[in-house]
């Protein structure tokens, strides 16, 4: 059985509180690591139906800060599946008081669907509809590739 991207695509807002901030006034860079990898791991939930772990974090570029009482919005799909993983993309935006966004942070992450005793289980194949989902799944090889090649290194 294959799903569509859109079944298990994720928007959600948070609001950047004085609890967030680091010392120089910005959005802690940790608080939002956290953020991303809980909206991974819901992704790969709705995804496989069952409890993920996450097994990897490709990639993780700061663009801009955030800051007090910014409005974050984080977009998460997944953007490519193995025999038992899931690639999940994760996007971060800063979304001014008109709507406009302007993207701050995007992650990839690994998830890796597991039963009740933490063993690895299959997961649905994903259903191709766009360009862009095209794309993204064959970027998604070279990224596992290279994840293959940093575990070999030893990384």
């Amino acid at each position: 059985m294959k799903k569509k991207v859109s079944e298990s695509r994720i928007e959600q807002v948070y609001q950047v509180r004085p609890e967030h901030l680091n010392g120089a006034g910005r959005l802690f860079g940790g608080k939002l690591m956290e953020w991303i990898d809980e909206l991974a791991g819901l992704v790969g939930i709705r995804h496989a139906q069952r409890d993920v772990i996450t097994a990897s974090v490709d990639n993780l570029k700061f663009i801009r800060g955030a800051y007090l009482k910014d409005l974050l919005v984080l977009i998460g799909r997944v953007t490519f599946v193995g025999r038992t993983s899931m690639e999940v993309r994760v996007d971060t935006y800063i979304e001014s008081i008109d709507g406009i966004r302007k993207p701050i942070n995007r992650a990839y992450l690994t998830l890796v669907a597991v039963d009740g005793d933490g063993n690895p289980v299959e997961v649905p194949g994903l259903l191709i509809e766009t360009e862009a989902e095209r794309a993204e799944w064959e970027a998604g090889i070279r990224r596992r590739e290279m994840r293959k090649m940093r575990r070999e290194e030893g990384f």
